[in-house]
């Protein structure tokens, strides 16, 4: 399993790695490691002819899967999909899922899981442009 490396924390942010993506193995969940207060975000890699052990759904939250590299299926209660990279998937509350790797090369997916309706505001309504010198 590849190891969370926490980078940078400040008051109002936290910087974290878990290192080059071709080499990630396993899962690795980051709400705990960044302070995320609105979702849960993981990453996953799945090798060939792997899948996650069981299939599971969430009461109150939804999840989001990016795929970011390999190919696969989805299942989502009893419909089946092909995914690859550059997919995204939404899942509601109440629907089992599940993934399979079916490609040569790992299937390494970010999910973000957020409580389902709770988006209020985002990008143009919610985004403020401000004045700041650059120091990048």
């Amino acid at each position: 399993m590849s190891e969370l490396t926490l980078l940078h924390r400040g008051k109002k942010y936290a910087h974290a790695s878990v290192g080059n993506l071709g080499g990630f193995e396993g899962k690795q969940f980051l709400k705990d490691a960044i302070g995320a207060t609105s979702c849960e975000i993981s990453f996953g890699t799945l090798p060939h002819g792997a899948s996650v052990p069981f299939f599971h759904s969430h009461k109150a939250n939804e999840e989001n899967y990016i795929i970011l590299s390999g190919a696969g299926r989805f299942q989502a209660d009893d419909d089946v999909f092909e995914i690859g990279e550059g997919s995204v998937v939404r899942v509601s509350t109440g629907c089992d899922r599940n993934l399979l790797c079916t490609s040569d090369v790992p299937m390494t997916y970010i999910c973000i899981q957020a409580k389902e309706g709770s988006l209020e505001a985002c990008t143009a309504d919610d985004g403020v442009i401000t004045e700041r010198p650059s120091a990048l």
